[in-house]
């Protein structure tokens, strides 16, 4: 079967010149940008103690009584918080696996979707979280975000892009995920602020 993008035998073929705008390769690479926002803004959270204060009264009282030692050591050791922080994570890892087969049978517009809407139920449920119940499901609807536009987002740009751009184009997913830790971080700042 011939490559997307390519017609005819290996070699042989000529390449198909799809109509890609520099828009439509920006929002695809924004999947980068929503999967590192959501793995950077977890470790700043933690230290706000405001959050800490609503959904890990525990933890919060600790950073309280040691907040004249110089060390972290132990300050965090919460299985809740330790499930709040991994649970994006292994949504992610077990979702990609979904993923793969949702992409392979339906293709990657699709699954991009699919994407999306795990990203908003997810932001939706941990804006309106209430409980530490309510933050971990979002958290894990984040993950199968994650999942599932970093299944498809990179396979999407690869696929749409002209041979002589297809470097640059996946080079601006990887970017994505930079700026996306850089603005959770400073967002972290500013809310800590």
């Amino acid at each position: 079967m011939p490559a997307r993008g390519f017609s005819g035998p290996p070699g042989g073929g000529t390449e198909f010149e799809a109509k890609i705008t520099p828009f439509s390769c920006i929002m695809a690479a924004t999947g980068g940008l929503m999967f590192s926002y959501d793995v950077g803004v977890s470790g700043g959270v933690t230290s706000i103690p405001s959050f800490l204060k609503k959904f890990f009264p525990v933890v919060y009282r600790r950073t309280l009584q040691n907040a004249n030692l110089d060390s972290n050591y132990c300050k965090y050791d919460n299985q809740g918080l330790q499930l709040f922080t991994s649970s994006l994570y292994l949504a992610g890892l077990t979702s990609t696996f979904f993923a793969s087969y949702m992409t392979r049978k339906l293709g990657w517009k699709p699954t991009m979707l699919i994407a999306g809407v795990f990203f908003l139920c997810g932001t939706v449920l941990n804006a309106a979280a209430q409980d530490l119940a309510m933050l971990i499901i979002g958290r894990i609807l984040l993950g199968c975000g994650v999942g599932f536009a970093n299944q498809a987002v990179p396979l999407f740009l690869s696929e749409i892009a002209l041979t002589r751009i297809r470097g640059g184009l996946n080079i601006l997913f990887q970017l994505n995920i930079t700026i996306g830790i850089v603005l959770a971080n400073l967002i972290n700042y500013g809310t800590n602020k």
